[in-house]
Formats: structure tokens, C-alpha cells, sequence
């Protein structure tokens, strides 16, 4: 299967299967999980990236774990709505996924979301340094994942 838009996630994924969120760093890949019923985001972990084949091990034994139908992958789109090579990475990496195994995989735009969640972490949380760093990744990945599920919440409600 193909790497999908969003809005056909719901059509790909049997009903009652989870979401997992990728924020895709160089070093890390956050995760987070949604709930049944696609309304919930919560961070699941953050994998610390070795070699491909050993991350989607790790990423595809929780995606059996947790009854995960489809992925949702944040996608770094520039400021100015081009792609760079980040995209070029996070789009390969879906295409080697896929070549594991036959899931259904969405991007989501993910500017500005490492921002937004170090900002709360900073202003709201007051978290230290060491803190942020050890939860940024999969918060961010929560905000990619619900981002996405808000999204598709408010298109179902859209006449």
C-alpha cells in the first residue's frame, strides 16, 4: 500500500485499531498512540535511533502490541510550504517501512511542533533541560498525532 492522504486513514484502518505518531529526528523517533476511538493522543516512547532494520523492529513489534492499524508520520515542511531534505528522509523512511510491512501510512505537517511543545514545557511546565530533552520527542509526536485526529474530528463534523 501506498503511503495514503489522512483523510483516507479512516477507510484503510479497521475499525477499533490504534494510530501510532512518528516524530522523526536524526537521532531519535518519538512515538505516540492514539486511543480506539481516535479522539486521544498520549505519548508512547522515544526509540533511539541505531540502524533502520533495528528502529522498525522496535517500531513494528508496538505496532502489534498496541493493535496499531496505521502510522501517522510528521512531515518537515519549510516555513514557506516547500520540502527539503527532510521531507526527502521521512518520505524514504515510510518507503522502507512499507517494504516491511503492508500498513497504512499518512504525513502530517509538523512545523512548528517541536517549538510549540518546548514552549509549554518551558512556560507552563517549568521543565529542566535534561527533562525536555528526555520528553520532547514523543510529546512532539502526541502533538503531530493529535493534530491529525483533531483534523479528521473536524472534518467528519463538516456538512
Amino acid at each position: 500500500m501506498p503511503t495514503i492522504n489522512p483523510e483516507a486513514l479512516r477507510a484503510a484502518v479497521p475499525q477499533g485499531r490504534r494510530l501510532i505518531g512518528l516524530d522523526l529526528g536524526s537521532k531519535t523517533i518519538g512515538l505516540a498512540l492514539s486511543d480506539t476511538t481516535w479522539r486521544i493522543a498520549s505519548a508512547l516512547e522515544t526509540i533511539r535511533r541505531r540502524k533502520f532494520s533495528l528502529d522498525a523492529e522496535r517500531l513494528l513489534a508496538l505496532a502489534d502490541e498496541h493493535q496499531v492499524g496505521g502510522l501517522v508520520l510528521g512531515l518537515p515542511i519549510n516555513m514557506d510550504g516547500s520540502e527539503g531534505s527532510r521531507c526527502q528522509s521521512t518520505r524514504a523512511f515510510a518507503a522502507n517501512l512499507l517494504a516491511k510491512r503492508d500498513l497504512p501510512i499518512a504525513f502530517q505537517d509538523e512545523r512548528l511542533s517541536t517549538a510549540a511543545v518546548e514552549r509549554m514545557l518551558v512556560e507552563e511546565m517549568d521543565t529542566t533541560r535534561k527533562r525536555r530533552a528526555e520528553v520532547v520527542d514523543k510529546l512532539a509526536a502526541t502533538y503531530i498525532l493529535q493534530g491529525l485526529l483533531d483534523r479528521l474530528a473536524n472534518d467528519r463534523r463538516t456538512p
